[in-house]
């Protein structure tokens, strides 16, 4: 159990945590949430010990392990996969010490505790989890140098979850994923064997991977039990039931103030001002839990043309010339709102930059309204802002003739306030640079807009403001995003983007996570049918088959030499009788850990031999 008890902490003499406790049991699965810079990531670093409290009290079990991931795995030769292995320490120390050791007693030792663990299916496991955060199985053996920063971010979540700590903190892991790797990870946190607490602003994961909701809020902490859908409508209740309390204690302060001032001056009415005064003295103020003011988007809404806006016929679009997508036959019409599906390297991506013009055709012919506008929001053009320049100078470039006046009110409309206005982009919070972006992209009141992942850095107010503005546009709009609860809610048109083509997919969004999650239809249930296992799976089945052997070798080995020992007739002569009872006492650590080595070595070849020969 994690105990939080009357913790303190503040940043720069800012109380984040005063007074804030909560106790989560042995298993459990909890959302962390609450508004950006509340101190979710904060309580995170308490909790793991990397800052210290003020006052107050974090407990774990003694000897629990506490696992997360801090930063993108570094650029190295290592393989993805060894990497992944090497997150294990206590695998990988019971191994080298199992090859290093002699003594019979503590390989029996090594050997309980390798099978406890589950170290001779660690490959398999590993390849797995990189396979379910959208890694292909060749790309299981190159090395981490290969892949840029967002893709060594998925391999230290590989790790961590592999080493499967007895707490998992886990802060915004979706953020780094695809609605594919997404899908795969909340049906791994909901099966996983131990504690997870989750920082999340992604409500599909918050109401189908977690059992309760911790909320961070006013710098105290409460645990609801149930999905975040139940918290927020048990939250909703309270927080009207809070306000209509506070409204009440108001009319009656100003009822008392009013007697105050109207009879303070009256010799005659003294004694009974002054009663109410104390009396106003010990109304204990009310407040309501922080309700964040809903930081509303405003899309500029545009002219409308004649449809279809863009259409397609047998366009075929990649890079260097080969092709990534073709016979793309497509139509786009100014009220369309559609989401690209499909795994990463599949195409989304050129897709979206086919539409916005930022790619040119191969073949095939693309036709555009003459007057059509498009705005395209990208996560990487996060890094395209000027770290050095203020919201109000990036405004500046596109408007040079407004006022400043004008300029605030434009960024006012999303949500960046007056003194964000004037902080350099380089200090702006991650949230608040995606709002600026998503200014810049709408500026021009485009027709249709392409949003790529346009909610990394939002938190849950923003998100459903999101949802609203895109309610509310008037354009197109084309997005890729892992939160399937926007998704849901904006999209009407799902297109599937998989093989080198685009086709519209016939099904839900829930119907593609089914099939995301490999769960079979019902009619297929009378038969089924194991998947095959990938090439990567067997050769990692393979791999622990003949570490397997090797240990028994190995033991079989030292069980001979004490046989020789113990063969020796000088060894039963009285004066030797305690030396003799010593070597008999390790033949027979030996033949324990030999017959344990040898049951864990059959069940590798079982898997083996199962993987090899399906059903």
């Amino acid at each position: 159990m994690l105990r939080i008890s009357d913790i303190r902490y503040a940043v720069e003499g800012r109380p984040l945590l005063e007074g804030a406790s909560a106790r989560i049991p042995g298993g459990h699965k909890v959302g962390l949430v609450g508004r950006n810079g509340t101190g979710k990531t904060t309580l995170f670093r308490l909790i793991r010990g990397e800052l210290s409290l003020e006052s107050g009290e974090i407990s774990v079990p003694k000897g629990a392990r506490i696992g997360g991931v801090a930063q993108e795995v570094p650029a190295s030769s290592t393989s993805l996969l060894d990497t992944v292995l090497a997150a294990d320490a206590e695998r990988a120390a019971l191994l080298a010490e199992a090859e290093a050791t002699e003594d019979g007693h503590r390989i029996a030792e090594l050997q309980t505790r390798l099978a406890d663990i589950d170290a001779w299916s660690a490959e398999a496991r590993a390849a797995t989890i990189l396979k379910g955060l959208g890694f292909d199985d060749f790309q299981h053996a190159m090395p981490c140098s290969d892949f840029s920063g967002g893709w060594r971010m998925r391999v230290a979540l590989a790790g961590v979850l592999f080493a499967r700590p007895d707490l998992l903190l886990l802060d915004e892991p979706t953020n780094y994923l695809d609605l594919e790797g997404a899908v795969w990870l909340e049906s791994y946190l909901a099966r996983y064997p131990h504690t997870v607490i989750v920082i999340s602003h992604d409500r599909g994961l918050l109401n189908r991977a977690v059992g309760a909701i911790l909320h961070l809020e006013d710098r105290k902490l409460t645990l609801y039990n149930g999905s975040y859908d139940t918290f927020a409508e048990t939250r909703a209740a309270r927080l009207a039931v809070a306000q209509s309390e506070a409204k009440k204690q108001e009319a009656r302060r100003a009822h008392l103030q009013s007697f105050v001032d109207r009879f303070r001056a009256k010799a005659s009415k003294a004694v009974q001002a002054q009663s109410r005064l104390k009396m106003i003295a010990k109304l204990k103020p009310i407040t309501t839990p922080q309700e964040a003011a809903l930081k509303a988007f405003s899309f500029p809404q545009p002219d409308e043309l004649s449809p279809p806006i863009i259409a397609t016929e047998s366009v075929s679009v990649g890079y260097d010339g080969r092709a990534v997508l073709s016979k793309l036959t497509l139509r786009i019409d100014q009220d369309d709102r559609i989401a690209l599906l499909g795994k990463n390297g599949e195409g989304k991506s050129t897709l979206s930059k086919l539409l916005t013009g930022k790619l040119e055709a191969m073949g095939g012919r693309i036709t555009r309204a003459s007057k059509l506008r498009i705005g395209y929001f990208a996560q990487h053009q996060l890094d395209e802002l000027h770290a050095d320049e203020t919201p109000i100078d990036h405004l500046r470039r596109f408007r040079p003739e407004e006022p400043p006046a004008k300029l605030r009110a434009r960024l006012g409309g999303f949500g960046i306030g007056a003194a964000q206005a004037e902080t350099v982009a380089g200090k702006l919070s991650g949230g608040q640079k995606a709002r600026l972006s998503l200014l810049l992209a709408t500026l021009d009141a485009p027709h249709m807009l392409v949003l790529d992942e346009p909610t990394n850095h939002l938190d849950m107010e923003s998100r459903e403001a999101l949802v609203e503005a895109l309610t509310a546009y008037s354009g197109a709009v084309v997005i890729v995003s892992h939160d399937m609860h926007l998704l849901s809610l904006v999209a009407d048109r799902l297109w599937l983007v998989k093989g080198g083509r685009v086709a519209p997919y016939e099904g839900d969004l829930d119907g593609y996570r089914r099939m995301l999650l490999a769960e079979p239809e019902p009619r297929e249930r009378a038969k089924p049918r194991a998947p095959k296992p990938s090439r990567e799976a067997v050769q990692a089945l393979r791999s622990e088959a003949r570490a397997c052997e090797a240990r028994v070798e190995k033991i079989e080995a030292m069980r001979e030499k004490l046989a020789a020992k113990l063969a020796d007739p000088a060894l039963y002569e009285d004066a030797r009788i305690g030396e003799m009872e010593v070597w008999q006492r390790k033949y027979a650590e030996v033949m324990e850990a030999l017959a344990r080595a040898e049951t864990l070595w059959e069940a590798a070849l079982e898997k083996l031999e199962t993987a090899e020969n399906p059903a």
